[in-house]
């Protein structure tokens, strides 16, 4: 090789390096750009949800590598709109060990946010005498009219929402009769069975308004929403049963 090729070539090298790398970083930014749009059109038509829905997607870390190796490290899905089991709510779920030629998830998990008039549709099964719901971070106050001895009575229960073994969980702290604030042993002492079943923690099922592949692990209240925690079998990627709704 003589001087001059010697010369030129830590030059040509490094262009080629710079070419190399510009090609890189188009195609990431064309992964990025592309991958949102597929992903979010197969989640609307897995869960069924309109064609114009609202839903935000994002990948995290460098997509190349994990698109060559078949496997998104984790995928951020978010909408501040969606409507699933005929409850309406903000939703932020993130997957993990997502599979791109099929497969199984390794996880997801995430929440939904409910404003009190979903909440209430929620929980229309517990039984109690419910009019009026109103958010007081960590609890829920709901109002209503209660027959006691064959007379009707406004009623106000404070509650702590929870969740359990998927269920969601009412256990009272507090309540009042006709404006007046009364013992919670003293409701269930006053009124005998019928102020027993007041004062007692409400199991409620809503296995029937999710996916079966869709569990509710945690409840609470923030601010002027009830948050629900989430978590997803990974086999719901695959099995069409888990998209289904669940059963109580």
């Amino acid at each position: 090789m003589t001087a001059a090729r010697r010369a030129r070539w830590p030059w040509v090298l490094s262009v080629l390096v710079l070419v190399l790398a510009a090609l890189v970083v188009a195609a990431e930014l064309t992964a990025r750009a592309v991958l949102p749009g597929v992903v979010r059109s197969i989640v609307v038509d897995q869960l069924d949800l309109p064609a114009d829905q609202q839903l935000d997607v994002e990948a995290s870390g460098v997509l190349l590598p994990q698109l060559i190796g078949g496997r998104l490290d984790e995928l951020h899905l978010a909408s501040d709109h969606v409507t699933i089991g005929g409850v309406t709510g903000a939703a932020d779920v993130t997957a993990t060990g997502v599979p791109l030629h099929g497969g199984a998830l390794g996880g997801a998990e995430g929440t939904v946010a409910v404003d009190a008039e979903q909440f209430q549709a929620l929980i229309d099964r517990s039984g109690l005498p419910i009019e009026d719901i109103r958010f007081q971070e960590p609890d829920v106050t709901i109002s209503g009219t209660a027959e006691l001895f064959g007379a009707p009575v406004p009623l106000g229960l404070t509650v702590t929402p929870g969740a359990d073994a998927g269920e969601l969980l009412l256990t009272p702290v507090s309540a009042s009769l006709a404006g007046s604030r009364i013992d919670l042993d003293e409701l269930s002492d006053r009124f005998g069975g019928l102020g027993g079943q007041l004062v007692a923690t409400r199991r409620v099922c809503i296995a029937d308004r999710l996916p079966a592949g869709i569990t509710l692990t945690g409840l609470r209240i923030e601010g002027g929403s009830a948050v629900a925690d989430i978590r997803a079998d990974g086999r719901i990627a695959v099995d069409p049963a888990l998209l289904e709704n669940g059963e109580c």
